[in-house]
């Protein structure tokens, strides 16, 4: 254990000394935790509509009103005719076309029926396909609303039935995107700064040339690594705390669930994380080889781990690639703990996966160390 203790006092040192390393461990990641979430709205408002209204008429009319009153549409302009709309969608200018047909008031009221015609710009296919969804939902209610209206004024008609439907938004009452995005971004700037930091441990001993001081010395091989594990470790739980302080001052978003189990697994996930940036710095020769493959495997983590897109919604081949990352169980416990309170027995299956994790990418890290001189 001496000798352990002599490798943590050299590896803190170097860490205490350069005065970026620790900017970066601590300063960058609390800035973006406070500068992405707010950027990293997905919800889509101001979708540009260009309306071509060849109908002029009274219900037609209240149809535009209630499209522009709607607060997610920006209208561009009141086309005369579908030509003419159609250059603003060449132009960029425009998402969406609504083209109301001549005759719409006429034949809704006489035959109750209507078609309108919706041309999507599928070039920005999120915000055209949501866009157009808004759109339709906005019709639906308008439609319904038109043939409450024609029922009651309509003479010796019949009540028609309705289905009244309640629902209610848990864990996230308001739906606000700031609850479900700060968790999962609290994760990958963890993720980023532990990984990539890691990954360049080892591989700045062979270059600094100590490496081989160090090889020729009495150190076993899992004193060293987890010499150059622990350091980063505290760190890492150091900014993980940061962060959801941040989390807590700028955002208002405090854990429901118990932030002993939220520590716990973020403890393991830190191991797991660390012994993976580790067992790329040992096959490395050098820290460009290191960063490459540090970011190839980080864009990985990052766009198959549910914080951008759901699981559920991946091929069965990305699942199976997602579930074999870490980040991707820590980005579901984490949001499970925060809002919704899930306690130990709801994650246990997550933390022995990440505890799985940690010991085959630290023994793979172990085992790959070659000591020789």
């Amino acid at each position: 254990m001496k000798v352990l203790r002599f490798i943590l006092q050299k590896e803190f040192r170097q860490i205490f000394r350069d005065k970026i390393i620790l900017a970066t461990m601590l300063a960058l990641p609390t800035i973006q935790l406070i500068i992405l979430p707010l950027a990293m709205n997905f919800e889509v408002k101001h979708v540009n509509l260009v309306i071509v209204d060849n109908d002029h008429s009274s219900f037609s009319q209240r149809l535009s009103a209630k499209v522009e009153a709607s607060g997610y549409f920006t209208i561009v302009s009141a086309a005369p005719s579908f030509d003419a709309a159609l250059k603003y969608i060449e132009k960029g200018k425009a998402d969406l076309i609504m083209q109301i047909p001549p005759g719409f008031e006429r034949n809704l009221v006489r035959e109750g029926v209507q078609k309108i015609a919706l041309s999507v710009d599928a070039i920005n296919g999120t915000k055209a396909s949501l866009g157009a969804a808004y759109l339709t939902a906005i019709l639906t209610d308008y439609n319904k609303n038109i043939r409450l209206n024609l029922t009651e004024n309509a003479l010796n008609a019949t009540p028609q039935s309705a289905i009244d439907v309640t629902f209610s938004t848990w864990f996230n009452p308001l739906g606000e995107y700031k609850f479900y995005i700060v968790p999962g971004v609290l994760v990958l700037l963890l993720t980023m700064i532990g990984g990539f930091l890691s990954a360049l441990n080892i591989v700045r001993e062979k270059e600094a040339g100590t490496i081989e001081q160090i090889n020729v010395s009495p150190i076993k091989k899992w004193q060293f690594i987890l010499g150059k594990l622990i350091p980063f470790w505290v760190m890492g739980m150091i900014v993980f705390s940061l962060g959801l302080i941040v989390a807590y001052v700028v955002y208002g978003i405090v854990s429901q669930g118990s932030l002993a189990v939220l520590y716990l697994f973020a403890a393991v996930y830190l191991v797991a994380l660390l012994g993976f940036g580790l067992l790329i710095s040992t096959y490395s020769d050098n820290q460009l080889q290191a960063m490459f493959l540090a970011f190839f495997f980080m864009m990985i983590f990052m766009l198959m781990s549910g914080l951008f897109t759901s699981i559920d919604s991946m091929p069965a081949w990305a699942r199976t690639i997602s579930n074999l990352t870490p980040i991707t169980h820590f980005i579901k416990v984490i949001r499970m703990i925060m809002l919704k309170g899930s306690g130990f027995a709801d994650i246990k299956i997550e933390f022995l996966y990440e505890v799985l994790f940690a010991i085959v990418l630290n023994g793979w890290a172990i085992w790959n160390y070659r000591k020789t001189t």
